[in-house]
């Protein structure tokens, strides 16, 4: 499974990719604004910037709702750097954009998505990634892994060799609960991915050793 990290920060993305375990980011508009990148040529040379410091896919989002201001903006991010994946809303345009960036060999995210008929839409039209958003469905009441396991029904049933990538991950379980179910990535905060890292076992065990090193 890939772990792609969900934010905007710089340090944080260079943290995650120094642990030796990142394969990409997410980012959105909401993500720019907390770090505080203000203006479309700041948050242009941002996205690069992020592109400059991993290896894998970086998703940049479209702001346009409609059709061409879709394909406008998204045809501009994918000249940035050869590492973006349009970041496209499931939407009646989103799903005409997806298709339209498929042809021209653009490689895309169709987020916000919170159903299997959704996600399906999706991967007809060509997407790269589909974006469950889980930890969203399980504030309303909703388990979200089941979505993400009824996606993995339907992607194998028919071959579609679009991504699942978990996205609104709150915590390691979460991370875990995905790996499981199949997910072919997770995008989540730093916090989520380093929280894998512990365990009290872990702790007291090296706590252990040291002092008998000491001895």
């Amino acid at each position: 499974m890939k772990f792609f990290i969900d934010t905007a920060n710089l340090a944080q993305i260079k943290e995650a990719q120094d642990l030796g375990v990142l394969d990409g980011v997410t980012t959105n508009p909401s993500l720019m604004a907390k770090e505080g990148i203000k203006g479309q040529e700041n948050i242009l040379k941002h996205y690069v910037d992020i592109c400059n410091i991993v290896t894998g896919d970086v998703s940049a989002e479209v702001i346009s709702t409609d059709f061409d201001g879709m394909v406008k903006e998204g045809e501009a991010l994918a000249k940035l750097h050869p590492r973006i994946v349009v970041k496209v809303p499931m939407i009646k345009d989103g799903v005409k954009a997806i298709k339209y960036f498929t042809e021209q060999g653009i490689k895309t995210n169709c987020t916000l998505v919170f159903s299997a008929g959704q996600a399906l839409l999706a991967a007809k039209a060509g997407a790269s990634y589909v974006s469950p958003f889980i930890g969203r469905l399980d504030d309303v009441s909703t388990d979200g892994l089941t979505l993400i396991e009824d996606i993995r029904i339907i992607y194998d049933n028919y071959g579609y060799e679009t991504e699942i990538l978990a996205a609104s991950v709150r915590h390691p379980m979460h991370i875990i609960e995905c790996a499981k179910i199949g997910a072919d990535v997770i995008t989540a905060p730093l916090s989520a991915i380093a929280a894998l890292l512990k365990h009290p076992l872990t702790d007291s065990g090296l706590a252990q050793f040291l002092a008998d090193a000491k001895k």
